[in-house]
């Protein structure tokens, strides 16, 4: 299985679910980069939430 990563507009390179932060007070799914809070497209949001280190 190939590992999604996705390169924040701030430079982080966001890999694993840590890399995530839920927006709080909405009740669809919506999650934002932990380095700048930018908002992270919800396709790869998704994929990457999924994603752990091991």
């Amino acid at each position: 299985m190939t590992r999604t990563t996705y390169r924040c507009t701030c430079g982080a390179l966001l890999k694993f679910a840590q890399d995530l932060e839920k927006e709080s007070g909405i009740t669809t799914r919506s999650w934002k980069c932990t380095d700048c809070g930018t908002p992270v497209p919800g396709q790869i949001a998704e994929k990457v939430r999924h994603q752990h280190p091991s």
